[in-house]
């Protein structure tokens, strides 16, 4: 039969197929829009699944705060290309609007098929890789940093002995800093204390194999290399948490001064309750 160029634009606004997969799937359902939709649909969905080998590592991290809630969404991708593509950037976001009203805390069938909706109509593997919700008390304050066009994002909670220390327009300008550095610097924990013992154990016999195949260190009496061993360690370990790290804004002093001064200005004791950081491809 016959098949309209209306009809053919009308299917492909609906769908996103190419004009000649429109007509065919037209011809085969005899003009039947709504048909060939769900034949199209269909179609598309099996392409989906031989696609789903393919790596994701591309995608865009979103993150919404809306009263005392925060939620970071990766939605990944094959390529950069689709990341920056409209309506993926446009789902992502309605991904953590809806996450936020419902409460979600994890990926769902309904928000996955979201994404494999999509995925069908522009034809590239994607994926919900991770979604994370971040709740805070009355005493604590949410603020979150985007690096780039979207390939990291941090939600920082910081918590308050007093609230009203959240409630100026210098603790929003301090928690964004926070934020930031953790963007910067990536500690890999808060502080020592969250630290596992055998990670600890691991680096110290890695230091110590180092040194030992260091020539210049031989001469060395075992209470001296045992000196250095601790200074290596100490250092790296200040290096990897957060509150022993120099302050983005002022390097001299670490994190943790940077709080405790922070919080003199307004007779309040300040400190990080949560952050969550999320940068794509990187579980």
């Amino acid at each position: 039969m016959a098949i309209s160029a209306a009809e053919v634009k009308k299917l492909r606004e609906k769908t996103g197929a190419g004009p000649m997969e429109c007509k065919r799937a037209l011809q085969e359902t005899n003009g039947d829009v709504s048909a060939a939709e769900k034949l199209l649909k269909e179609k598309g969905l099996a392409a989906v699944e031989k696609r789903a080998e393919r790596a994701t590592n591309e995608g865009k991290i979103f993150v919404k705060i809306k009263d005392n809630k925060a939620v970071l969404v990766e939605l990944a991708s094959e390529t950069d290309f689709v990341a920056r593509n409209p309506e993926f950037i446009e789902l992502g976001g309605i991904i953590a609007d809806k996450a936020l009203e419902q409460d979600i805390d994890a990926p769902t069938e309904e928000l996955s098929a979201m994404v494999t909706e999509l995925a069908t109509k522009i034809r590239e593997n994607m994926s919900l890789k991770r979604l994370k919700r971040v709740v805070a008390t009355d005493n604590e304050y949410l603020t979150r940093y985007i690096h780039g066009d979207g390939n990291i994002g941090i939600v920082l909670k910081l918590a308050a002995d007093k609230s009203a220390a959240f409630e100026n327009a210098e603790a929003e300008d301090f928690a964004y800093s926070l934020a930031m550095h953790i963007a910067a610097f990536t500690p890999l924990v808060l502080d020592q204390t969250k630290l596992d013992p055998s990670f600890v154990k691991e680096q110290e016999e890695i230091f110590r194999k180092q040194m030992d195949a260091d020539e210049n260190l031989q001469s060395k009496s075992e209470q001296q290399k045992q000196g250095i061993l601790k200074g290596k360690l100490n250092k790296y370990l200040k290096s990897i948490c957060m509150l022993d790290q120099g302050y983005i804004k002022d390097e001299k002093i670490t994190v943790a001064q940077a709080l405790d001064a922070f919080g003199k200005q307004y007779d309040a004791k300040i400190s990080i309750a949560e952050y969550v950081y999320f940068k794509v491809g990187q579980a």
